[in-house]
């Protein structure tokens, strides 16, 4: 099967590197017209932008994903470049501090949340309000396997990611028949985003993997293209595990 994009126009927050750079590489060879890709640090956004190349297909717009003028204004950005807002692709996320719920400080707790689960909402709010209500779409969330079961020194990440994959459906219930909502669920890719979780002893992170390795970003953007594709046009409300078989081959083990 030869998924595309066609002509298809997207916004994809955190987008400067890892996975989001390498899903905005991917929808630019499925055929997508145009990317807005957005990051916090302008220097680490145009550097990405010249990277990715296709200048002609890129637009880059920086700021944070917990602020509400930046997301309506990066949704703007699409429509008036590429006159259109097919996809949204909500990856921008942090992980500030390690540590048990129950003893981090409350700030960093508050910036967690409102990076990972109040700003995929902002975003795909303004995408609604602004071209997906009235033209239709598919925004996916990137969850990650923290969302679907707990685990050590992680709990705030947890709960946020937990949250993410709940909004998916609830915004694939409000958003029907028009707006198709999903989310992939990555377990430890190699990113520098997820670098303490397995630089430290590769092998031993790759063994916690049914399928006894690491992910890398490839493993993740095929995915990602699917769902925003006419492929996947009658799945929404999913949330699909990209983990090497932690949560299915796994599950129900002790």
């Amino acid at each position: 099967m030869d998924i595309r994009v066609d002509d298809k126009v997207a916004l994809v927050t955190g987008a400067s590197r890892g996975i989001g750079l390498a899903i905005v590489e991917e929808l630019l060879v499925g055929g997508a017209k145009g990317v807005v890709i957005t990051s916090r640090k302008p220097a680490n956004l145009d550097e990405a932008a010249a990277e990715i190349g296709h200048q002609d297909r890129i637009l880059a717009v920086a700021g944070g994903a917990d602020d509400d003028d930046h997301a309506a204004d990066a949704v703007t950005a699409a429509i008036e470049r590429f006159g259109a807002l097919d996809i949204l692709v909500n990856n921008a996320a942090t992980n500030p501090v390690a540590g048990n719920i129950i003893d981090i400080d409350m700030s960093a707790i508050d910036k967690i949340w409102a990076v990972n689960q109040r700003g995929p909402l902002v975003f795909a709010r303004e995408a609604w309000r602004q071209w997906m209500q009235e033209h239709g779409g598919s925004i996916i969330n990137v969850a990650s396997v923290g969302g679907l079961q707990p685990g050590p020194l992680l709990g705030a990440y947890n709960v946020s990611k937990a949250a993410l994959v709940f909004l998916t459906r609830q915004l694939a219930f409000e958003m029907a028949p028009g707006v198709r909502v999903n989310a992939i669920a990555p377990g430890i890719v190699k990113t520098r985003f997820s670098r303490a979780l397995w630089e430290m002893n590769e092998e031993a992170a790759a063994g916690l993997h049914p399928l006894d390795r690491l992910g890398e970003v490839e493993d993740v953007t095929g995915a990602v293209l699917f769902l925003c594709s006419d492929a996947s046009s009658w799945i929404t409300g999913v949330t699909l595990p990209i983990d090497g078989g932690v949560t299915g081959a796994r599950a129900g083990l002790g």
